[in-house]
């Protein structure tokens, strides 16, 4: 089944990024640490003068009340507050990489997101979008951070 490709207002950005990350894999190829890739790509970024956040703590609120503060999402990127971008160095991608950035997606608000894996023999990389109603997105607690202050009897 082929997929259609959606045309979005970000796909230059998103371009940009891919190639920077092919541009990372190349030099590196595969077999490095996750967090060699994010330095290596903050380089990059960093000569293109793209605008990016590094790690940025996003908090998330618990979906009953949404007063509640439950933890943190940490994407490895924000570009430009458009693009989550979410590294990863591991044999293959599955479904539940694929969940953690549509969970990010989902807090920031932000148009799309990209997965790129730099684990294997080639950069692979997925562009994801929103679902249509991302009010319905329900808490990924495997990839929330809670800071010791916010963990209960703490």
């Amino acid at each position: 089944m082929a997929r259609e490709y959606v045309k979005t207002s970000d796909d230059p950005l998103t371009y940009q990024i891919i190639g920077c990350a092919m541009a990372v894999h190349r030099g590196r190829g595969p077999g490095c640490r996750e967090d060699t890739y994010q330095r290596d790509l903050e380089l990059r970024f960093q000569e293109i003068r793209l605008s990016y956040e590094s790690q940025k703590q996003i908090a998330v609120y618990d979906s009953t009340h949404r007063d509640v503060l439950v933890g943190f999402y940490i994407p490895d990127f924000v570009v430009d507050n458009r693009v989550i971008v979410e590294l990863k160095a591991l044999s293959g991608l599955d479904n539940s990489h694929v969940a953690q950035v549509i969970g990010y997606l989902a807090v920031t608000g932000c148009p799309v997101g990209l997965l790129l894996n730099f684990g294997a023999r080639s950069l692979q990389w997925r562009r994801i979008l929103p679902p249509r109603d991302v009010t319905n997105h329900h808490l990924n607690r495997q990839w929330l951070f809670v800071p010791d202050w916010l963990k209960p009897g703490q």
